[in-house]
Formats: structure tokens, C-alpha cells, sequence
């Protein structure tokens, strides 16, 4: 090396200084080799920790990331049963509702025994709960009721399961009173139902839907319009015993129905008219085609029957009730 010249000696040593680096100067090259030997060598609770910071920064994509990776690396650790229990949250809070659900039914069926299991069920009928559901929703002022009930009965079922399963869990009194929520919101979607089958004549279909509310959600408010659709539809078949039965159980459980008259007797009048109306009598606002309205039903008690006197009800308080919530852009004329 004595015979080589300065500038040669120079460019030979950084030769080898670069080559020693590995080329870990360029940045498109040596930091992502590193990175991914820092991912493969990440410790398991490193790895938890950095999942738990991006939980608390509401960062739930990472989240979801970092616990998928916990899981396949160390499927044994002793944060494994944990990862999966998150990534169900993490889940559900990114609007990933249906992973959410699968994530919960994976995590029960691997873990029936899990001192949290109870939060398992409780995450499985929220992301159902909250499914269909948007900030739209609120401000338009939207009938639930009128849309597909799928999510709904599902919800409904889940935390059906976790009252039954674990009635002492600390997530069972929300848990109940959504499913008060999801029970009269099934009645009414019930009632719309029965209410489409009666505008088309279909009146068998009709009493079997307003059946169905009676039998199965029996302390939902749509029962009372449940009664009143049993009564026309089986007046409609001529099943007069059908129809004074229904009519009776509506006057003593329901007496202040805003179909009975001040005899008692139950009026057809307003349903009729809004129901059975053609396009002509719509048309015409009303001065042709007028639909037929029976005389008022009379309530037929059996011999010695005494009916219970009628309570007393504050026009305040009947007014409360038919009040409906409003949304923002309720009084646009196409928001329901």
C-alpha cells in the first residue's frame, strides 16, 4: 500500500466502511430490514404495551394491528386471551361491527370459562345494536321501525343470552334496558307490518302478525294497537266472536284507546278513513269515494261481567304520549 497513491488509500477505506454498514445509509433499504427485525424481535409485552397506547389514543386500526400480531406471534403468552378480548372493542369502536360479532362468537367458543365473558356477550349486542345506525338518524328524525329488523331481533337475542347466562353481570342493567328499547321497537315494526297487510285486504295475515305482538311482546305499548288491529281484521272475516274477544281484553287493559267513544263502544272511523282510502277519494281531498265506515262495535260482556271503571287520564298526559321525538330536519315536508 506504500506505492498507492493518497487519494486511492482514502477511497479504499470508505470502500470498506460502507460495505461493513450494509448499505444501512440508504433510507429506502437498510430502515425497513430494520424495522421488520424489530418487528419479528418485538417482546410479547412490548408488543402489548404498543397496542395499549394506540387503544387509548382511540388509533384502533393500529389497535387492531397490533393485536392480530400479539395473537399469531404468541398464540400461548400470557396476553393472548386478553388480545382477543380487545381486538373485539377495538373492533366494534371502528364501526367493523360484523368482525366485532365474529370476534366475540370466536372468543366464546375458545374460552367458555373466561372470568370476562360476560363483556364478550355484552360487545356482541351492542355491535348489533348499534348496526344500522347513524348520526342521520338522529338528526332526520328517522323511523326505526320501518327498516329492516334483522339486526335488531339479533341484539335482542344477545342480550338475551347474557341476562340469562350471567344476571348478576355488571353490563346486565344496560343489557335490560336495551332490550326494553329492541322489544317495543320489534312490536312497532310488527304493527307496520300488520298495518301494510290491512291496507291490502289481507286480514288473516294481518291477525297473525298482531297475534304475534300480543303473545310475544306483551308489555310493549304496540300491543294496545295490536288489539284494535285483531278487532277489524277479525270484523273484516266476520268473526264476531274472534273480533269481541280481542275488543274486550282492549277495554279493560287499554280503556283510554283513542278508539273508543264515550259510550264505550270502539269506532272504526279514523282507521277506515286513513287506510281505506282509494285514489279518488284522496284526489278529490276527500268528497268522492268515500270508504265505507261500519257503525261503532259494541262490546259484548259476558252475563254478570262488571267492566272496571274507566281511570282518569290528564289530556297533558295523553298528549305526552302520542307526542313523538323530532329531529333537526323533522319539519322538512319529506322527513317522516
Amino acid at each position: 500500500m506504500r506505492n498507492l497513491p493518497r487519494v486511492a488509500i482514502l477511497g479504499t477505506l470508505i470502500g470498506s466502511l460502507l460495505v461493513g454498514a450494509g448499505c444501512s445509509w440508504m433510507p429506502f433499504v437498510g430502515d425497513k430490514k430494520k424495522k421488520r427485525r424489530e418487528d419479528l424481535d418485538t417482546t410479547e409485552e412490548l408488543l402489548y404495551n404498543r397496542t395499549q397506547r394506540s387503544l387509548r389514543a382511540g388509533n384502533y386500526a393500529n389497535a387492531i394491528e397490533g393485536l392480530q400480531q400479539l395473537e399469531s406471534q404468541f398464540p400461548f403468552g400470557r396476553y393472548a386471551e386478553q388480545a382477543q378480548l380487545e381486538i373485539i372493542y377495538a373492533q366494534y369502536m371502528s364501526f367493523e361491527h360484523d368482525s366485532a360479532r365474529l370476534a366475540a362468537d370466536r372468543f366464546m367458543r375458545l374460552h367458555p370459562q373466561h372470568a370476562h365473558i360476560d363483556y364478550a356477550y355484552y360487545l356482541k349486542g351492542l355491535a348489533a345494536f348499534n348496526k344500522n345506525r347513524s348520526l342521520l338518524d338522529r338528526l332526520f328524525s328517522t323511523d326505526l321501525s320501518k327498516r329492516d329488523m334483522t339486526a335488531a331481533r339479533e341484539a335482542y337475542a344477545d342480550f338475551g343470552q347474557l341476562l340469562d347466562r350471567y344476571p348478576e353481570s355488571q353490563y346486565a342493567p344496560d343489557a335490560t334496558k336495551r332490550m326494553v328499547y329492541l322489544r317495543n321497537l320489534l312490536a312497532e315494526s310488527e304493527i307496520n307490518v300488520a298495518d301494510f297487510y290491512m291496507r291490502r285486504g289481507a286480514y288473516v295475515a294481518a291477525s297473525t302478525r298482531a297475534r304475534f305482538v300480543v303473545e310475544n311482546y306483551s308489555k310493549a305499548p304496540a300491543v294496545a294497537d295490536a288489539l284494535a288491529i285483531l278487532v277489524e281484521a277479525n270484523h273484516k272475516l266476520d268473526m264476531t266472536e274472534a273480533a269481541n274477544d280481542a275488543l274486550r281484553v282492549l277495554a279493560i287493559n287499554f280503556p283510554n284507546y283513542p278508539a273508543f267513544n264515550e259510550q264505550g263502544e270502539f269506532v272504526l272511523d279514523e282507521q277506515i278513513r286513513n287506510r281505506d282510502r282509494s285514489w279518488t277519494n284522496m284526489v278529490t281531498l276527500g268528497m268522492l269515494d268515500r270508504p265505507e265506515v261500519p257503525p261503532p262495535i259494541k262490546i259484548e260482556h259476558p252475563e254478570g261481567f262488571v267492566p272496571p271503571p274507566v281511570p282518569q287520564q290528564e289530556e297533558a298526559d295523553s298528549k305526552a304520549k302520542k307526542k313523538k321525538k323530532r329531529g333537526l330536519f323533522s319539519w322538512l315536508p319529506f322527513v317522516g
